[in-house]
């Protein structure tokens, strides 16, 4: 069996994928892959209906938000929030938290002004600034909800008087949120929703048009809103397996019952890392994330050397990012407790070995 650490594409849960290949070879007695049946038909439209029906029931989001499915990733998402929000002559209010808040902050600086209120890059964003001041005449506030490189995480939303904006790409669906303290929630879908391909927005309708600029289709959410997420041909697959998912983590007892799980994960994982003298933490302890745990080793070789067990006793995917070294497992909603302790037996073996 193999441990899936691994940051990107999600590890999903076992009866998922069984049923994602049985669709692949016959979609619901169609005789038609999910692949090759029309996004048109009344048999996708329900899907996209149950999938969008699951969000709003396991966020519990309220009247007055649209749930989009759209595609080009959080990194599209950069661009769509200030083209849609940023108006000719305003501006933007951005928390620098990491490689992803960075990112979306420098696309949006080429359609607006934009003001960095904080930024952790001073140590290596191993923390989440505090007592920062968003400006009032801010069209929107941004900050991401999860650094999945540097294993920090935002648990309490900054309180602000504009909108708030949130790229919650790597946390969504794996604690409970307030969403009417959000304005609008963007997420791709492949940490904790499903796989790669389709990017979840969560939007008060009030912000359509919020720019006032005129832009093309593609790029303006109501018009993505107005064709129910079926203005251009839809990502067909990546929707399906996250309505799957979502059916998995309502029969789990929903978001309430996995967050509890996520907290388990972590502590265990965490508790380890602190107690065992070869490995240590990076991330200030009350900023440590439940999604992306970071640790180092002394040296590079004792590193290399602990890689070389782990991929003996099957843990994949706990390399560190290749911008920050060290280690970092990523414990998304499918990976189990068992998984957990798998990877804290080794780190034991390993230091047994070298007593």
């Amino acid at each position: 069996m193999k441990h899936n650490f691994g940051a990107g594409p999600c590890i999903l849960p076992q009866e998922v994928f069984q049923e994602a290949s049985q669709a692949v070879i016959d979609f619901n007695n169609t005789g038609l892959s999910i692949l090759e049946i029309s996004h048109r038909s009344k048999e996708f439209e329900e899907v996209v209906k149950e999938t969008e029906q699951l969000v709003r029931e396991l966020l519990n989001v309220p009247m007055g938000y649209s749930i989009l499915f759209l595609q080009g990733g959080a990194s599209q998402q950069f661009a769509m929030v200030p083209l849609n929000l940023l108006p000719e002559n305003g501006k933007a209010a951005y928390l620098d938290t990491g490689v992803w808040a960075t990112k979306a902050a420098k696309e949006a600086k080429k359609i607006g002004q934009v003001e960095i209120v904080a930024s952790s890059s001073d140590q290596n964003y191993s923390y989440i600034p505090k007592n920062y001041q968003i400006p009032s005449d801010a069209s929107y506030f941004h900050f991401t909800s999860n650094n999945t490189i540097y294993g920090t995480e935002v648990f309490e939303k900054p309180q602000t008087t504009v909108p708030t904006v949130v790229d919650m790409s790597s946390d969504i669906l794996s604690r409970s949120i307030d969403i009417s303290q959000y304005d609008l929630i963007y997420a791709g879908a492949q940490k904790n929703m499903g796989p790669a391909g389709v990017t979840l927005v969560i939007i008060k309708d009030d912000l359509f048009h919020k720019s006032g600029r005129t832009l093309p289709n593609i790029f303006d959410y109501e018009a993505h809103a107005k064709a129910g997420s079926m203005y251009n041909t839809p990502p067909v697959f990546s929707i399906f397996v996250s309505m799957l998912n979502l059916r998995w983590l309502k029969a789990k007892g929903g978001v309430e019952a996995i967050e509890q799980e996520n907290i388990i994960k972590a502590r265990i994982l965490y508790d380890e890392i602190d107690r065992n003298p070869f490995f240590k933490g990076t991330a200030a302890v009350e900023d440590r994330s439940r999604m992306n745990v970071t640790f180092v080793m002394d040296t590079p070789e004792l590193e290399a050397e602990f890689l070389a067990l782990a991929k003996e006793r099957n843990l994949v995917g706990i390399k560190g990012h290749r911008s920050v070294g060290g280690f970092r497992a990523s414990i998304y909603n499918a990976l189990t407790i068992s998984s957990i302790n798998a990877l804290v037996d080794t780190m034991r073996e390993f230091e047994e070995n070298h007593q």
